[in-house]
């Protein structure tokens, strides 16, 4: 708790200083992170989100690789042809264990790195079950602000899939 109060302290602190003032408001303290490129490892704690920006989001995949304490993970954001938002962890639902069970992007399609499964787009956070992406359902996520927000709890209790995981940004 002490460690928590520490820590929450020198972010405001930070906060402050890099404001330029002494007013911190309230969405300046809370526990956001986000990577513009999606290939910077961002730091998810406790009370925390994994902050995804829609208007980053392209029928491209963008991978976020996240470390939830000690633990590192990525997740997969891409908007699909019709306009929908889908989200999975780069895992695969049968490699996981593995270690090499992710995905990199080849042309148009996701493709294991394990099995050499491949998946459109449109394909990513729908199926559940087989050899496909782990999905982030819709049902896992808030939609605020223009962000998707991906809760520590959430992203805690799945890191167990990524337990021996190899994936694309540790190479």
């Amino acid at each position: 708790m002490k460690k928590n109060m520490i820590t929450g302290m020198a972010f405001l602190i930070a906060m402050t200083a890099l404001a330029g003032c002494g007013n911190v408001t309230e969405t300046e303290t809370t526990e956001e992170t986000s990577a513009a490129d999606g290939n910077q490892e961002i730091s998810v704690s406790s009370g925390g989100n994994l902050t995804i920006p829609v208007d980053e989001l392209t029928e491209n995949a963008v991978f976020y690789p996240a470390n939830v304490d000690g633990t590192e993970m990525e997740v997969i954001a891409v908007k699909t042809s019709d306009g929908t938002i889908r989200t999975a962890f780069n895992t695969c639902q049968i490699c996981y264990d593995s270690g090499n069970g992710y995905y990199k992007q080849e042309d148009d399609k996701l493709v294991c790195q394990n099995c050499g499964n491949s998946f459109t787009m449109d394909q990513v956070g729908e199926t559940a079950g087989g050899c496909n992406p782990w999905p982030i359902l819709e049902s896992d996520w808030i939609l605020a602000d223009g962000k998707i927000q991906i809760s520590y709890d959430f992203l805690k209790d799945s890191a167990d899939i990524f337990a021996n995981w190899k994936g694309a940004y540790q190479s």
